[in-house]
């Protein structure tokens, strides 16, 4: 019976039905205790999912305390070195990482990384994973220096795995050039950006939300080099996109908008970045009355 609502609560959080989610698992939680006892394995996978419930909630201190039981019982019951251990270590981390506690993330990050390394190799796909969440962390530190060679490790690392076109690398180069430009290393970074539009472009089609976000990081590289003539078009093509995909009052269109009507603004083009501006701020104003 445990199973079964483990497994119908999993189908809720995929919908986002997170109270109708949150009473299954309790309950399945519950079940597994009486028949299993406090340290068995399934209670610690129970506590996880419960965790990953009131983490989407914004919920952080009910997530914490699943989490942290959830890592006890694991090390209990499994041994500290157990890849499972890794994955609570994660979903810790992230947590923390939500919440900008960051010397904390990091360092749980850190362990998790060297138990899968220990466990999978150097070259899984969960080690990529957790390269990319450790370097985030310390992009959030401003320590680039520190982040790089982990965003390389990640892109090379899913390239091997799934190879050159597959829409994670597209993620993995879009990761490393977001790192190049906030450096302001526009050469490296744009190359980066063409080669993640062309992979997305490929794999979802000309007219996915993705692609807006990727032509949106392109210009951003452009206007940040002066190259207005070529910024502009491409940051027209992604209000197109995302606006035919996603509705012209979803919040993502804003931020085309906002970087289109800065770009006007730049070229002293005031007549029309105005009516950007304004439509932006319409869009952002709406989207926060509806919250």
């Amino acid at each position: 019976i445990a199973k079964s609502l483990n497994n119908l609560a999993h189908v809720y959080t995929l919908q986002d039905r997170y109270p109708e989610a949150e009473a299954l698992y309790t309950q399945a939680l519950e079940l597994s205790k009486k028949q299993l006892g406090e340290d068995h394995p399934d209670i610690a996978n129970s506590l996880n999912n419960l965790a990953n419930v009131y983490s989407a909630q914004n919920r952080f201190g009910e997530a914490e305390a699943l989490y942290i039981k959830t890592l006890k019982v694991t090390k209990q019951s499994l041994g500290e070195d157990h890849l499972t251990v890794a994955t609570g270590l994660n979903n810790l981390a992230l947590l923390y990482a939500n919440q900008d506690r960051l010397s904390e993330a990091e360092s749980l990050y850190a362990e998790a990384l060297s138990n899968t390394r220990r466990n999978l190799g150097n070259d899984h796909a969960s080690v990529a994973k957790i390269c990319n969440n450790l370097a985030n962390v310390y992009v959030s530190q401003g320590r680039y220096e520190k982040a790089e060679p982990l965003y390389i490790q990640d892109l090379e690392i899913t390239r091997r795995n799934l190879g050159e076109n597959h829409i994670s690398v597209a993620t993995s180069l879009n990761n490393l050039a977001l790192l190049y430009k906030a450096q302001n290393r526009f050469t490296e970074a744009e190359p980066l950006y063409q080669h993640a539009l062309a992979i997305t472009r490929r794999t979802l089609g000309e007219g996915h939300p993705m692609v807006a976000k990727n032509l949106n990081n392109l210009a951003n590289v452009y206007s940040g080099q002066d190259r207005f003539r070529e910024a502009e078009p491409l940051y027209a093509r992604a209000i197109e996109i995302a606006e035919r995909t996603l509705g012209e009052n979803h919040p993502d269109v804003t931020t085309s908008l906002n970087n289109l009507a800065l770009l006007y603004n730049t070229q002293c083009r005031f007549r029309e970045a105005e009516p950007l501006y304004v439509k932006s701020l319409k869009i952002l104003q709406r989207s926060f009355n509806t919250h």
